[in-house]
């Protein structure tokens, strides 16, 4: 099986959906499978539980006003039954209490809005995890926007996983048109020119000698060499489209030819290190190939580099690619805000097939560094 159809396989194999469950409850759909989409379902209601748990769920309003007529009533018998020596000290007593029980009241109930704020400021960040942990002293209204604001955490991630799994398929049946492209190149294509080619040096061979046949040489010569030349470009461009190497040499052998094939008109200066002391995944290897090819190719149009650097270490649990070059830099977080080209978004989603991650480091005339981390794991082998 084609490498780039294995991504296509991953993808588009990948089974039914399937949901996990976070801690707190709430279901969530692992990454890289398609979630099930409850469409229009809203939050589940909070349960009103009898008792402690109850009392403890009624409005911050209802406890204030029931609380301050509880001990208005209470202090007003007392006042009744007592001199009138001691109504001052009743009444002082009964606003300290008052305000007190008030103070306690409104801080414990509204003490869950810190849980809220941390959880709103953990997803500003970027954390799409975090929720908001349930407490049994909130407010029943200021629960609910916790819940809200949960429901709304697991949809907004049941979308991501949604786009995720969509962008797998995309880029997984890309790959495999990919593949069959530079089949039909190599098989097809490069055949054909490769017999032209040696049918114009057969009659090239008998073409008559002397004088009269110098202009017949001349031109068989010329459309030898034109032939050459697209027989020369085709496997180029099969290659790049698919690169066998990476099948049959390994991901080692394939990055030196990527980059001396991409670098072979330039007078850029590359060198590839690796360092293999494990089997690689085949779709581990295909994702980083790509990565490196992407890395490259924007080394090479945007950088103006003077040299390139690759490097592959890879062992029994983690394989990681480096690609460093010497050229101007860019600002990252502008160039992933803009989105003006598809090439870092594609790198990351390919690393995402295979649980990878993406780091990236420039400096404004300081070069670049882009490196691909993913897991080397024995079931991926």
């Amino acid at each position: 099986m084609e490498l780039q159809e294995g991504i296509g396989w991953l993808a588009v194999g990948a089974g039914p959906p399937a949901e996990g469950a976070h801690p707190d409850g709430s279901a969530r759909p692992r990454r890289g499978t398609m979630p099930r989409m409850d469409e229009g379902k809203p939050p589940r209601p909070l349960p009103d539980s009898g008792g402690a748990r109850g009392l403890l769920r009624v409005p911050l309003l209802q406890k204030l006003v029931v609380a301050d007529l509880v001990i208005n009533l209470v202090a007003y018998f007392v006042m009744r039954g007592a001199s009138a020596q001691y109504a001052d000290e009743i009444m002082l007593g009964s606003l300290l209490i008052t305000l007190s029980l008030n103070t306690v009241l409104v801080y414990w109930s509204l003490r869950p809005l810190q849980a809220l704020q941390m959880t709103a400021a953990r997803v500003a960040a970027g954390d799409l995890e975090a929720r908001v942990s349930p407490s049994r002293l909130a407010d029943r209204n200021i629960a609910r926007i916790g819940i809200t604001l949960n429901a709304l955490l697991d949809r907004l991630l049941a979308d991501q996983a949604r786009v995720r799994y969509l962008t797998a398929q995309a880029i997984g049946a890309a790959d495999a048109e990919r593949a069959h492209l530079a089949r039909e190149l190599h098989d097809s294509t490069a055949q054909s020119l490769s017999a032209v080619e040696m049918l114009l040096a057969a009659t090239l061979a008998d073409a008559p000698a002397g004088p009269a046949g110098a202009g017949l040489r001349e031109r068989l010569g010329t459309m030898r060499e034109v032939v050459t030349e697209a027989l020369r470009e085709v496997r180029t461009l099969s290659h790049r489209v698919h690169p066998s190497a990476l099948e049959h040499l390994g991901l080692a052998a394939a990055l030196e030819m990527l980059a001396k094939r991409t670098l072979e008109q330039t007078a850029i200066q590359s060198r590839v290190e690796a360092r293999v002391h494990a089997a690689i995944s085949p779709l581990v290897a295909s994702v980083l190939y790509r990565v490196a090819q992407e890395a490259l190719n924007n080394a090479l149009r945007h950088a103006g580099a003077r040299g390139i650097s690759v490097r592959l270490e890879v062992d029994e649990h983690t394989a990681r690619l480096t690609v460093r070059d010497d050229g101007t830099g860019f600002d990252v977080k502008a160039a992933e805000s803009a989105r003006t080209g598809m090439g870092l978004f594609m790198m990351r989603e390919r690393l995402v097939l295979v649980n990878g991650e993406l780091f990236i480091h420039s400096d404004l005339g300081r070069g670049t560094t882009v490196q691909a981390d993913a897991p080397n794991t024995a079931e991926a082998r």
